[in-house]
């Protein structure tokens, strides 16, 4: 959707305890692809332990704001801190997890070598004395979410629910503290959904894991996020499911009206003068 109006700085709704470590702080952050601003004027303050869904259709961005807080993109403007430093000095505290991976990547990789792979990922070979270190960390990181039981397998045989949960414990070999997921539910069942979903709001609990997840429909995360980051229009939106999915604060965005349609605990996201009314009980349309 095109920019409809001019950049809106973020809601913070729900403002986090003076004493809350931040992990991630941007203040009027512009996040791009090449020359283009993708999503901009972005102001931010993320606290570890948080389950953050991040929200928008197509191209609104989610993509590329990940990317930026990876160091994978460079921040167009602004300012980006990750735990009180620039991006560059905490990349060894970050885990990234892609939406997809090229054509033909998994082969007949072990899942534990897979997982091992990004071990230490910065440093050239591993030397003899480093090797049980290696397997004890693969070991962790496997058993956070759960796959212990896969590490003899092979990636090209696993179910995609399966997979998502090798290619998180591969982004936790290393000692993260913040983890960026993009699109891990996409193409998976709801049993699927649900289990993924578990795993990662109890890394949030039990580690203080700050995690980023992005995700179309917002309404398999309803029960485990703590905040919402809605991106459309080139701007964006934090804070609490009802500060930020309402009509006001999407029509704002969309720069468009939009109706926000509540029915058996599910949001239904809609143009407020399209198929349905904004009171209506239900609707087909998903939210983005």
């Amino acid at each position: 959707m095109q920019r409809q109006l001019q950049l809106v700085r973020m809601d913070t709704a729900q403002p986090l305890a003076p004493a809350a470590a931040a992990v991630i702080e941007a203040g009027a952050l512009d996040c791009a692809r090449g020359a283009r601003i993708v999503v901009g004027d972005l102001q931010l303050r993320i606290a570890a332990g948080e389950l953050i869904g991040v929200f928008g259709s197509n191209g609104a961005g989610k993509t590329t704001l990940l990317q930026t807080l990876a160091g994978l993109l460079p921040p167009a403007g602004g300012s980006l801190r990750l735990f009180g430093g620039t991006p560059a000095a905490a990349c060894r505290r970050v885990g990234y997890v892609a939406q997809t991976m090229p054509d033909g990547a998994w082969g007949h990789v072990a899942v534990h070598s897979f997982v091992a792979a990004a071990w230490r990922g910065e440093r050239w070979g591993i030397g003899l004395r480093a090797r049980q270190a290696r397997r004890d960390a693969v070991a962790r990181a496997l058993a956070a979410v759960d796959a212990t039981a896969l590490g003899e397998r092979s990636m090209d045989q696993l179910s995609g629910g399966e997979r998502q949960r090798a290619c998180i414990a591969q982004a936790l070999v290393n000692p993260v503290e913040l983890l960026l997921l993009d699109e891990p539910l996409a193409n998976l069942d709801p049993r699927a959904q649900h289990a993924l979903l578990q795993r990662v709001k109890r890394l949030c609990v039990e580690q203080e894991l700050c995690v980023l997840l992005s995700a179309h429909d917002i309404n398999p995360l309803l029960p485990v996020m703590d905040r919402v980051l809605y991106l459309a229009g080139g701007q964006g939106r934090i804070g609490s499911v009802d500060a930020v999915v309402n009509a006001d604060a999407l029509s704002a965005l969309y720069g468009m009206p939009i109706g926000v349609a509540r029915h058996d605990g599910y949001l239904f996201i809609h143009p407020a003068h399209g198929f349905m009314a904004e009171g209506a009980a239900h609707c087909g349309h998903h939210a983005h």
